[in-house]
């Protein structure tokens, strides 16, 4: 099974990730590539990647195109992680080592329809 791990931040966790100090944020983004490599070292991992800043996208919609942000909602898409799993409790158990989990930020994840085969 294939699941959509969505990864959101919020205003508060905004301010803790500002406030920390230029050693603090580099030994976050260390944890990161590290459960990376190891997520894709199991051969669990397909894609993820952080997105820019909110401010720096840009909503499209009909003939209608505006910058961010886009909705009024106090927490934003931060980031993703496409990966695959044997049962969605197994994937939350991964999901759980993801920071924003154990911090204040969300993640949400999502079992992706995978399409038969054609012949």
């Amino acid at each position: 099974m294939k699941f959509m791990i969505l990864i959101h931040s919020n205003p508060r966790s905004r301010e803790i990730w500002n406030g920390f100090t230029q050693a603090q944020k580099a030994e976050g983004l260390d944890y990161y590539a590290a459960l990376a490599a190891d997520l894709d070292r199991s051969g669990e991992l397909i894609a993820t990647e952080a997105l820019a800043d909110p401010s720096q996208g840009r909503r499209a919609g009909g003939a209608i195109a505006t910058d961010g942000p886009f909705a009024e909602a106090k927490e934003v898409l931060g980031g993703y992680a496409l990966m695959k799993a044997a049962s969605k409790e197994e994937m939350v158990k991964h999901t759980r080592r993801f920071l924003e989990v154990v911090g204040q930020g969300t993640c949400e994840i999502y079992q992706l329809y995978e399409l038969p085969e054609r012949n």
